[in-house]
């Protein structure tokens, strides 16, 4: 008894290891956490954002002390040594071996070009962070149109795989009657050719499942695409409102960035007056050398207080000037036209959401009336009242039905986030 029980656990054991595991879903939230963490590109951005923070300590490093140190050996040919009258001991001028060390500090006290940059540093490090953040949404928002997509090829899938049981079941029923009689070749001939077409249509819908969740797979940096989707709801959309383009210049980070470029080419340009200004620095220099000299110390100091004015260096600053006059412009021109793009893509946004919600609507009530219509025509063929023609009408505009309604949900999903993403409501924050 023992070893009956044995093999029959060890074969019911085989046959669960034989059926394929069920792919783990994929949820939405999921896929966006899964970019946040993987995606390439976002961790590219989030690289150049670490250098770009570095321009205010580059700018202040101006403003800092600097040190230097260094030192030398150097062999002569002669020895010079200078003899006093008087008996004084003597003094080496030139020894055979000379050592020398030096330390030296300079410190800019007047340096008025780095006062802009000072502050040009910190507006640029504002804008490499906006950027970053712009890239960070529409890298997400990608991740999401993409989840939308396949997860409606999934359900795609699933309309056509009723289709082709519905055309299976009608082939064998039109064999039963075909083989007794009751329906011509003609019919039989029309049930497996609408099957075949099912079977090829479940194909093409599969391979275009597979190709969407493998872009999906790539987006999130996995190996395989061993996963299914979950489609979810149809994104919730800011209610209208006249303020909303308004807000969404506020909220959007590629506006944010044109508006702090502005800020950052007025900066420049100031710079560039700045450096008309003199400039004043201060240096110590400590000296140590076995060659003393008249002075009989090793080692001696100097300070130094230094300025510099440039009266005329061939015109470049009146070059430098006027290009950031020009870019001040150019920037300007710039804000100007990222809000008017915002506004215009948000207004675009909100037309295309209600075309599609108007469509999804019309297709909803489409299908309604095509399972009714089936359900209808499936009874009178039963009952002899209507054709197999019928029949086969009636299932392929259910079909149809189907997938066209999947299709309208998925562009009332895409229209909602493109909605979101044009008012600046798409944070997918973490």
């Amino acid at each position: 008894m023992i070893a009956l029980l044995t093999v029959v656990s060890l074969t019911l054991g085989a046959a669960e290891a034989a059926e394929p595991a069920t792919p783990p879903v994929l949820t939405l939230n999921e896929a966006l956490q899964e970019a946040r963490e993987k995606n390439l590109d976002l961790k590219v951005a989030r690289a150049r954002l670490d250098q770009a923070l570095l321009q205010s300590r580059r700018a202040w490093a101006g403003y800092l002390p600097t040190v230097t140190v260094g030192g030398s050996y150097t062999r002569n040919s002669a020895e010079a040594v200078l003899t006093l009258p008087g008996g004084g001991e003597p003094v080496t001028i030139q020894p055979y071996d000379q050592l020398g060390a030096q330390a030296e500090v300079r410190q800019a006290i007047l340096a008025p070009t780095l006062w802009p940059a000072i502050r040009n540093a910190g507006i640029a490090e504002e804008v490499s962070t906006l950027n970053t953040e712009y890239t960070r949404r529409e890298i997400l928002f990608g991740v999401a149109q993409a989840y939308f997509s396949a997860a409606s090829l999934q359900e795609a899938i699933r309309a056509t795989q009723f289709l082709l049981e519905v055309n299976q079941a009608r082939e064998k029923d039109t064999q039963t009657r075909f083989d007794a009689g009751t329906v011509t070749r003609v019919a039989l001939l029309r049930a497996q050719l609408d099957r075949a077409r099912a079977e090829q249509d479940l194909v093409r819908a599969r391979n275009s499942y597979d190709s969407a969740r493998l872009a999906l797979a790539t987006l999130l940096q996995r190996e395989s695409p061993n996963f299914t989707l979950q489609l979810p709801e149809v994104p919730e959309v800011p209610a209208v409102d006249q303020e909303l383009a308004r807000k969404a210049q506020e909220a959007r980070p590629d506006v944010l960035a044109a508006r702090r470029n502005l800020d950052l080419a007025v900066g420049r340009r100031t710079g560039a007056w700045f450096a008309y200004l003199p400039n004043v620095g201060f240096s110590g220099v400590y000296r140590l050398t076995n060659a003393a000299g008249f002075t009989g110390q090793a080692g001696t100091w100097t300070l130094t207080l230094n300025g510099s004015w440039t009266l005329w260096d061939g015109g470049l600053r009146e070059v430098a000037l006027r290009e950031e006059s020009a870019r001040v412009a150019e920037a300007s021109a710039l804000q100007t036209a990222a809000e008017t793009k915002v506004t215009q893509e948000v207004a675009t946004a909100r037309l295309d959401y209600e075309n599609a919600r108007s469509n999804l609507s019309k297709a909803e009530e489409a299908l309604a009336l095509a399972r009714e219509t089936q359900r209808l025509t499936e009874i009178s063929f039963k009952a002899g009242v209507a054709t197999y023609l019928e029949v086969a009408d009636a299932n392929s505009a259910l079909t149809n039905a189907e997938v066209g309604a999947i299709s309208e949900r998925l562009q009332t999903s895409l229209a909602a986030l493109r909605l979101q993403r044009a008012a600046g409501l798409f944070a997918a924050e973490d």
